[in-house]
Order: C-alpha cells, then sequence, then structure tokens
C-alpha cells in the first residue's frame, strides 16, 4: 500500500524532471545571445566607421580640407554677419541694433505709409483695405514674400485637387489616370526657380512670375499628396453612396472627399509652408521680397545687413509653420477651440507648456 504514494512521487519528480531544460540547452541559448549582441555591435562600429569614411571623403571633395580654407580667415569673417560691440566693463555684445536699424531703413517688416492708413485715428479703412489693398503691403517687403506663397498656394489648390482626383486609380481606371499622374510627375521634375526662369517671358521679372512658378509647382506636389489619400480611403462609403443611385460626381464628393477633407487642409497648410520658403528662394533671381534684398545685399558686401534680413526671413517662416501647426493641430483634435481661443489663448498655452 505504501508503494503507490512513492511511485506516485517518482512519477512527479520525472516529469519536473523533464519539464526543466536542461543546463546544457541553457548555456547554448545564452551563447547564441552573447554572439548576437557581439555581432551587432561589430555591425554597429562598423557602420559608424563606414559613414566616418564618407564623411572625410565628403569634406575633401568639397574642398573643406584644402588647404586654401582657412578655418581662422573663417571665423573671423563671421563678424561681419554677426556684429561685436563692447559695453560697460568691456563684456563683447551682439550688436543687434545694426540689424534693427536696416529692418527699420528698408521696411523689412512694416511700412509706415500703408501703416499709417489703419493705426491713426481715425483709422482710413476703406482706403488701407480697399485702395491700398494693405493686408499684406503693410508688412513691406516680408509682406510681398508671404503674398506670393499665399497667392500661388491658393491659385494652384483647384487644379492639385482636380488632378489629384483624377489620377486616383478609384475615379480613372488605368492607364488613362496615369495621364495626370504622369502630368504632375512631370511639374515636380522641374523645380520651382526653374519654373519661374521658365514663365519670365510671360510675366516679366518679378512676383507675378513667382507666384505663377509656385502655383504650378503646387499643382504637381500638392495633387500627388491627394492621390496617395485618396488611395486609403475606404470603401464602405463609396459602395453606399452607389447603392443609393449616386451619380459618378456624388460619389466623388460624397463618398471620397468627405473622408480625407481633414487631410487634405492638412497637406494644403503643409504645402503653403514650403511655398512661402519658395518666394524667398525666387526674390533672390529677381521676384522680389526679402530674397531680393538678401540678393541686393550680398552683392554689396553688407553681410551685417544680409544677417537682418535672414532673422526677417526666419520670423516670416516660423509665424507660418507656427499657424499652420496649431491650425492642423485644432482639424485633428476632438476638443474644438474657437478662433479667438486659438489666437489670443496662445500665450497661455506657450506659459503652460514651458512650465510642465
Amino acid at each position: 500500500m505504501s508503494e503507490a504514494p512513492a511511485d506516485a512521487s517518482g512519477a512527479a519528480s520525472d516529469s519536473a524532471t523533464e519539464s526543466e531544460p536542461p543546463t546544457e540547452a541553457i548555456g547554448e541559448t545564452f551563447e547564441r545571445i552573447k554572439q548576437t549582441r557581439r555581432r551587432r555591435a561589430i555591425g554597429g562600429v562598423s557602420l559608424i566607421l563606414f559613414i566616418g569614411f564618407l564623411f572625410v571623403q565628403a569634406l575633401s571633395a568639397a574642398g573643406l580640407l584644402d588647404e586654401n580654407f582657412q578655418v581662422d580667415f573663417f571665423l573671423q569673417s563671421l563678424q561681419d554677419f554677426f556684429p561685436i560691440t563692447e559695453y560697460a566693463f568691456g563684456i563683447p555684445f551682439l550688436d543687434f541694433g545694426r540689424y534693427f536699424s536696416f529692418i527699420q531703413e528698408r521696411n523689412l517688416l512694416y511700412d509706415p505709409e500703408i501703416g499709417r492708413l489703419l493705426f491713426n485715428w481715425p483709422p482710413q479703412l476703406r482706403e488701407f483695405f480697399f485702395q491700398e489693398l494693405g493686408i499684406f503691403a503693410i508688412f513691406g517687403e516680408a509682406g510681398i514674400t508671404l503674398a506670393m506663397g499665399i497667392a500661388g498656394t491658393i491659385l494652384g489648390f483647384p487644379l492639385a485637387l482636380f488632378f489629384g482626383v483624377m489620377g486616383s486609380e478609384r475615379v480613372t481606371p488605368f492607364p488613362f489616370n496615369f495621364i495626370f499622374r504622369g502630368t504632375m510627375s512631370l511639374i515636380r521634375s522641374i523645380p520651382a526657380l526653374v519654373w519661374a526662369l521658365i514663365l519670365v517671358p510671360l510675366a516679366g521679372l518679378g512676383p507675378p512670375s513667382a507666384v505663377l512658378a509656385i502655383a504650378v509647382d503646387t499643382i504637381g506636389n500638392l495633387g500627388r499628396l491627394f492621390v496617395d489619400e485618396l488611395e486609403e480611403i475606404q470603401d464602405g462609403p463609396i459602395e453606399a453612396m452607389r447603392t443609393t443611385g449616386a451619380s459618378g460626381p456624388q460619389t466623388i464628393i460624397f463618398g471620397m472627399l468627405s473622408q480625407v477633407k481633414t487631410s487634405f487642409i492638412a497637406w494644403t497648410l503643409y504645402i503653403l509652408e514650403i511655398n512661402v520658403r519658395i518666394a524667398v528662394s525666387l526674390g533672390v533671381i529677381g521676384a522680389g521680397g526679402l530674397g531680393q534684398v538678401l540678393e541686393v545685399q550680398q552683392g554689396l558686401f553688407q553681410f551685417t545687413n544680409m544677417m537682418a534680413v535672414l532673422l526677417c526671413i526666419f520670423l516670416v517662416i516660423i509665424s507660418v509653420e507656427l499657424f499652420s501647426q496649431r491650425l492642423r493641430a485644432r482639424l485633428r483634435a476632438d476638443e474644438k477651440r474657437s478662433w479667438s481661443e486659438l489666437i489670443f489663448g496662445f500665450p497661455q498655452r506657450m506659459t503652460d507648456s514651458l512650465l510642465k
């Protein structure tokens, strides 16, 4: 009678021994893990060394390792961009006054002739908004750059939407949709700077050619983003519209575009940021705005003034990007904010973010 429990305990011990992995298997697994980590470490070090080798080769090809490139001269030349002034106790400071004086002299951020129509009392609102069209003109050269980017984006948006919808295989069957895709690819293959040079004989060298070049570039870039968004939509709403007997345009508007309207707005704002940067680049070739002022000061070797223009460019770009970012965040947010809260509540939100 006592043998049965002994056999049971022996069987339990045998099963426990079988369930436990042998020591050799544990050692082999541990060794494989060490080898894997060793190979990854060797691969990582090899990759870093290879990137460093490419970096040295690139510096040599770019001439930065040449004897003609003098680091001391480069550092000394930086003082032309960043003027240093000694104040009390002989402490050197960056002389921002020289930047501000040039910005005020050339009306880079504010045009007092237009501003007086709005800020004098009583304000001449009709003259400001309708005669002088001063919404952008009040910002001086920065307003011209901003106006080129906004006008080009608005002008190119309808065709970008048309090409984007027609380029989708859900709307136009293959290979006919490739006609629209190919057109957008052709537009994207030519930079906006080249489009501006092509359009100079048609619109002259100035802001009009820049606006048209930005509009053409918007068709290619924004249209392609629209196509990609339409390819990822769900088929359910489209089939539901078709079963109700909706026509083709109704299916496109209510079954397809209704799903991507938020994404379309977000992508349009993103392209607007890019177009304002493009407007600065086009100004360098004579299209006007901050870019043209920058090019003129560079030709005169007035590097301090160039730095003042660069500060204005940074201010314009960061303002557009900040506005676009907050607007996209408002479109994504579940809790909708009013426009007044979005604008006037920004200082409080910035303070809360910094205190986190």
